[in-house]
């Protein structure tokens, strides 16, 4: 987790590569308690942000080589429209950050008075009343 000067941010992390961890690629993952961003690219900048109320839930992975490095990679399934799965690879403090992500979304799920509703096969009703 490297220091930063904006107070609101509670992690960044920058992706790195799975041998040796080393931090060469031009990614970095942004956590704030209301927003996610993922800022690419060096010659051609994008900047991907995802609002924290959005992600509904948070899938954490480790390979082997991972495990081996201390890395982790986490997937936030979200209902944001430019990135239904948000993919955060090879960073350091992966259960720490998933942890927070969750914590953090549902928090903000209560600010905002959001629900989560599933189709659990409706349509499959509508059938059936044919």
């Amino acid at each position: 987790m490297a220091r930063t000067l904006d107070p609101d941010i509670k992690f960044r992390e920058r992706k790195r590569w799975v041998f040796f961890g080393l931090p060469f690629t031009f990614t970095v993952y942004i956590v704030k308690d209301d927003m996610f961003t993922i800022d690419q690219g060096f010659l051609k900048k994008i900047e991907n942000d995802c609002y924290m109320y959005k992600i509904q839930d948070v899938q954490l992975q480790e390979s082997f080589w991972e495990r081996i490095f201390g890395l982790g990679s986490i997937i936030c399934f979200t209902g944001d429209t430019t990135h239904p799965k948000l993919e955060i690879k090879h960073i350091k403090n992966a259960k720490k950050l998933k942890n927070y992500i969750l914590q953090a979304s549902e928090a903000a799920r209560m600010r905002r008075r959001t629900l989560n509703t599933l189709n659990i096969g409706a349509e499959d009703l509508d059938d059936m009343a044919d």
